[in-house]
């Protein structure tokens, strides 16, 4: 039976229901609108970039012409070309120093700064100070320290040992300078990820694991260590990805020399592109460095352990 005018057969729904579709519209448009630049950028920059990568990879292309469809010739010439041998060496021999020695000096800084010690915030911000100082900056200062009258042939001279190492003109001491300076720098940055992660653990664990008769090195080694997995796991694929890609400091500091000594992979990329004008031989390099990226994470992934069990 149906009472005229007051059934609710075709009704809207109730008018809190109404509104709460509409505010929530409201926040989804406002939230589209604020990431709107942001998603911008990052598609012209980094999802463009990289298409535009792929597609140039498989042309002929000096930036004057058009680009010329050459298929896989470039990947062709990577396997083949010298350069490529000896930046990829230099990678490697850089990754396979730096990211170890840096890993475990940002432990080391953030075990000793973690501890009850009289102005630690002073020594936090003093040993943070280099992760926020520009790298350029970095490399000219320590270009005057590795001088032949620097500082540190200064204090080689005091120890008695020859003061006479040309440190970045030396295709056997450039590398390793370079890695010294890095691993100074950077070290730094991963300190602050291991000093959140060590305030992260209950003291509980500690206490219960002294009062079973561990010592500190026992309680270093099988509780907090064990805990550290996910904060190493990312420290170590950062790490690599910067070492990966490092060229700032070499182009500062050495431009790939002396005699190719520390040419890197990044550092070949921008040779090819914006000295010899190989757009497309440069836009394969970055392929292939993306793939070596790419899979060395995997590896890591593989091999570092990053599940916690309490």
């Amino acid at each position: 039976m149906r009472l005229g005018g007051t059934g609710t057969r075709g009704a809207g729904p109730p008018a809190p229901l109404v509104w709460f579709r509409r505010s929530r519209t409201r926040e989804v448009l406002a939230a589209y609108v604020l990431i709107a630049p942001h998603m911008l950028a990052l598609s012209v920059f980094t999802f463009f970039a990289m298409g535009f990568a792929f597609y140039l990879g498989f042309h002929r292309y000096d930036l004057l012409s058009p680009p010329v469809f050459i298929g896989m010739r470039n990947f062709a010439k990577i396997f083949t070309d010298p350069d490529f041998h000896i930046a990829l060496r230099n990678t490697l021999y850089y990754t396979a120093v730096v990211v170890p020695v840096q890993t475990v000096l940002a432990l080391f800084y953030a075990v000793l700064l973690n501890r009850p010690v009289r102005f630690r915030a002073f020594f936090r911000a003093a040993f943070y100070a280099p992760s926020v100082t520009a790298s350029i900056v970095i490399s000219l200062v320590f270009i005057w320290l590795y001088a032949k009258q620097g500082i540190f042939n200064y204090l080689l001279s005091k120890l008695g040992l020859p003061a006479t190492v040309d440190w970045l003109g030396n295709p056997a001491t450039a590398l390793p300078a370079i890695m010294m300076m890095n691993i100074w720098s950077t070290a730094p940055t991963f300190m602050v990820v291991f000093l959140a992660a060590l305030q992260d653990i209950p003291d509980s664990l500690l206490e219960a694991a002294a009062i079973d008769g561990a010592n500190a090195w026992q309680r270093f080694t099988r509780v907090t260590l064990p805990l550290l997995r996910p904060s190493i796991f990312f420290v170590v694929v950062m790490g690599t990805i910067g070492c990966l890609q490092v060229f700032d400091q070499i182009y500062i500091m050495t431009r790939g020399g002396p005699l190719k000594s520390t040419m890197t992979i990044n550092y070949l990329i921008y040779s090819e592109a914006f000295e010899n004008f190989r757009m497309g031989y440069a836009a394969a390099l970055s392929l292939i460095l993306f793939v070596l990226i790419l899979l060395l994470t995997v590896i890591q992934k593989r091999y570092i352990d990053v599940e916690v069990q309490y």
